[in-house]
């Protein structure tokens, strides 16, 4: 990796952690508008923003982890666990081409959900939506690292205070990137190249962290998040029609 890559990737992965600490989710969806093109692999590009993310996941879980609401939780994680492991072996099958080029239309869809319609519509926390949430999350976790806009729609719904709201998608985050880390592992994307990154990116993540927890208590969250449904919504759009 040059000196220029390993920059950029540290500034990566700072902004990243500062999006999920702040919102409680959006490190693989900040994150994974560029790396696909700082990494040799898509593959690798995944597996480096899934083990950076755990770093995150892990603080906010050891601070937050008695607002835990485990019925609410085990079913949308088990069918995410199960899903995301299917969606995973495409990978292997795949251009990198081609997945960035639905990475970029799953984006720029993103971005236009969360800024016009996520606010009008309700979704009530029953089992047939844990099903259904968990199995998009799966698949997007799966193939492009970013798991959290449907799970992050379910747990907003579900929980009865913020503190617990962050709790519940924290942990989903850390069984799920545990779990999809070794699922990737198994499929050799776990390479030397993303140790050495991971290595290179955890001091910005741990500051991106701590950083997200002042801008947490001072920014109110609905501006933060507008300005980064645009910045991914233009990023989608790079990656979809370049």
């Amino acid at each position: 990796m040059t000196t220029t890559t390993i920059l950029l990737l540290c500034l990566l992965a700072f902004g990243a952690a500062v999006v999920q600490r702040v919102s409680g989710f959006g490190f693989g969806i900040f994150i994974m508008t560029a790396l696909p093109y700082l990494m040799p692999t898509f593959g690798e590009a995944v597996t480096l923003s899934g083990v950076l993310a755990l770093v995150t996941s892990i603080t906010i879980v050891i601070h937050m982890h008695k607002y835990i609401v485990w019925k609410k939780l085990l079913p949308i994680l088990t069918v995410f666990l199960i899903v995301s492991w299917f969606a995973g072996q495409w990978i292997s099958a795949t251009s990198d081409g081609l997945l960035k080029h639905i990475l970029g239309g799953v984006l720029l869809a993103a971005s236009i959900w969360f800024i016009f319609l996520s606010e009008r519509i309700h979704i009530n926390p029953t089992l047939p939506m844990q099903v259904s949430m968990g199995t998009l999350s799966g698949v997007m976790g799966g193939l492009f690292g970013m798991q959290g806009p449907p799970a992050v729609l379910y747990f907003l719904a579900s929980a009865s205070r913020k503190e617990e709201y962050m709790a519940m998608a924290q942990c989903y985050f850390l069984v799920g990137n545990l779990a999809m880390t070794g699922f990737r592992a198994y499929n050799g994307h776990l390479t030397t190249n993303v140790l050495w990154a991971w290595c290179c990116g955890l001091p910005a993540v741990l500051l991106g962290t701590w950083l997200g927890s002042i801008i947490f208590r001072n920014i109110p969250i609905r501006i933060l998040r507008k300005i980064i449904y645009i910045y991914m919504g233009i990023s989608g759009a790079i990656a979809l029609f370049l």
